[in-house]
């Protein structure tokens, strides 16, 4: 699943072409150092720091990172067994999804220390929280919708675009209201309604990849964070839009409009 070769044990569907919903193209804003090595799987920020859950097998990691440099402020590796995947911030605790382990970590967001975990039945994708629930996908078309205490399943929605469900949901980010989702192995983020599970509209971002350089095959769009506006006058909504993949070189502020 999170590697090339393995995408040939899965069934892609790609978006509909003629779906009828907005399609957004994008502006580069700005470009920051990306660790190429990081194998993206979760990305937030909180409190001016960009925090990143990475994967692979002896590799997979939780970091604190300075957005301007790069630089890596904190860590902590996961044990080997563990495949790391999506990350989000609930108050004072960071939750982290593993792969195939049905294993949720959650730790003290300041020490990183391990407070907890909790089983989970499905394959761990990407996480976000909406302010009162986590949202997780675990690369079906799903997405659940869960208790941050006890982990249990309040309610599940499919995803679709013009009734046609979309596999392979992978990092998430809660944005005004819609959660924001990376499809796997495309150059599409999904924007979709919570409530129902419709796709309202899609950002393409074809050729954002030939902006950077990438550390392998495996160098496929994934992550997305973002930072609200809090300033008295900010019009509301308004924010600043960070998008990554695996293994990429660079980490994009990026601004969307209709595409033409």
């Amino acid at each position: 699943m999170k590697s090339f070769l393995s995408a040939l044990l899965f069934l892609f569907v790609a978006l509909p072409a003629a779906a009828e919903v907005p399609i957004y193209d994008y502006k580069i804003v700005a470009r920051y150092p990306h660790n190429i090595a990081s194998f993206t799987q979760g990305l937030e920020f909180h409190d001016g720091y960009l925090y990143e859950g990475t994967g692979k097998n002896g590799r997979s990691t939780l970091s604190k990172i300075n957005l301007e440099d790069g630089k890596v402020l904190q860590s902590k590796r996961l044990a080997s067994r563990y495949f790391g995947e999506g990350i989000t911030i609930v108050g004072e605790r960071i939750f982290q999804l593993t792969w195939q382990s049905n294993i949720v970590f959650v730790y003290d967001l300041a020490s990183f220390e391990t407070l907890t975990s909790h089983y989970h039945p499905t394959e761990g994708w990407g996480l976000t929280f909406d302010g009162k629930q986590l949202i997780l996908s675990d690369g079906s078309a799903n997405l659940q919708f869960i208790e941050p205490e006890t982990f249990q399943v309040l309610r599940t929605v499919e995803v679709t675009i013009d009734g046609r469900p979309i596999r392979n949901l992978n990092e998430l980010e809660y944005i005004n209201g819609e959660v924001w989702a990376n499809v796997w192995m495309s150059n599409e983020i999904v924007r979709i309604d919570p409530a129902n599970g419709n796709i309202n509209s899609v950002v393409d971002l074809s050729g954002l990849i030939d902006e950077t350089h990438t550390g392998g095959s495996d160098g496929v769009l994934n992550g997305i964070a973002w930072i609200p506006n809090t300033a008295a006058d900010a019009v509301v909504g308004s924010g600043r839009l960070f998008v990554t993949g695996k293994l990429w070189a660079d980490l994009f502020e990026i601004e969307i409009a209709i595409a033409e």
